[in-house]
């Protein structure tokens, strides 16, 4: 006699003492999994540009892709949203870690959002591990009142390798971000310290947000990051911290003076206020409205604008050379050998990288 697991009829039914029980596995489980369509360009373009904050989602995805075919597609969507980007303002926000960021942009967005209207696009950046290449993406949870607004997208992205302290897609992120509506750009770094330049390079008003009691006037000097940026906000200024904060206001506001004027004739000012209470939020505010109001008198908004996007432009020729030279099926096998030449003490690093060189430009002669 067949065994009633062998039958057909028993195909899904649990056998107990030779009698066939329904299955308890949850049969919504055993159900393919659903596949999601995949939109064309121009399906996803119209998401875009109609507000669909799912299609912008999934746009970002695909920008951030390294597979090459989701690469040609994304240039393709940037190139047709191109034409309705560029009308935001665009503010980076950069910090050492701990010094409250994610926390001052929850109120900064809140206060932005609901004193001038619009919409905001918050852009956090997460450092990648070294050793497991992975992130925490964690920012969002820590803006609990921009993360339940429907008048804000916040989207945060790994650096993966990148420096300046912003994710290799950012840049492109914007373009897709003002296309569908949000004249808000906020751009938080993962707080490297001193590599900002990649994102002073992509937004109109660079703020740094510090903390009491890292440095006297010497120490100022010292940080570069302080050549570049529009503004200095000391955060935690409430309790027992007030005076320290309005000390090194003082401190700051004196190493600024040590630096040359900045082309666009702005002198950067220092400002005290507290993220976790939410005080001084409106004078940061006046303080960066006041800057955009100057340099576009003085016509340096939009020159600022022309020189980002030629930096851009050699900046996407530098990273289409190295993926070319890395995706080079020679250089592939090449690059094994010289790393064990180098290893093995054979050839030194710059011998063995000037070789490879040669081979890719034979490559492509």
């Amino acid at each position: 006699m067949e065994h009633p697991e062998n039958n057909e009829e028993y195909k899904g039914l649990q056998v107990n003492d030779g009698v066939a029980q329904p299955s308890i596995i949850n049969p919504y489980l055993q159900r393919s999994r659903f596949r999601r369509q995949e939109l064309s360009v121009d399906d996803m373009v119209k998401g875009i540009l109609e507000g669909n904050v799912t299609i912008l989602s999934q746009a970002v995805t695909l920008v951030e892709s390294v597979n090459p075919q989701h690469q040609k597609k994304a240039q393709e969507v940037i190139e047709k949203c191109l034409p309705y980007s560029g009308k935001s303002v665009r503010i980076g926000i950069s910090g050492v870690p701990g010094a409250g960021k994610s926390t001052s942009i929850d109120e900064f967005g809140i206060h932005v959002l609901d004193r001038f209207g619009g919409k905001l696009a918050v852009l956090a950046i997460d450092p990648s591990s070294e050793r497991s290449k992975g992130s925490i993406l964690g920012d969002k949870t820590r803006m609990e009142k921009l993360s339940v607004r429907q008048d804000a997208f916040i989207r945060p992205s790994p650096t993966a390798g990148s420096l300046g302290g912003v994710a290799r897609k950012t840049r492109e992120t914007i373009v897709l971000c003002e296309a569908a509506g949000y004249d808000k750009i906020f751009v938080e770094t993962v707080g490297v310290g001193q590599s900002e330049t990649a994102c002073h390079s992509m937004v109109d008003f660079f703020l740094l947000i510090q903390l009491a009691g890292t440095g006297d006037d010497l120490q100022g000097i010292k940080r570069g990051i302080m050549e570049i940026c529009d503004g200095i906000v000391i955060n935690k200024c409430d309790g027992d911290n007030v005076d320290k904060c309005h000390m090194a206001a003082r401190n700051f506001s004196n190493a600024l003076h040590f630096f040359p004027k900045s082309e666009s004739g702005w002198q950067p000012k220092v400002l005290c206020y507290s993220g976790f209470y939410g005080l001084g939020i409106k004078e940061v505010w006046d303080m960066i409205y006041e800057y955009f109001d100057f340099v576009q008198a003085n016509g340096y908004f939009s020159h600022r604008r022309n020189e980002q996007a030629k930096y851009w432009m050699y900046e996407s020729i530098n990273e289409h050379l190295r993926n070319s030279f890395y995706n080079n099926p020679v250089i592939e096998q090449k690059l094994i050998e010289a790393e064990r030449s180098v290893l093995a003490g054979e050839k030194t690093s710059f011998v063995a990288a000037n070789e490879l060189l040669k081979i890719y430009n034979q490559c492509h002669e």
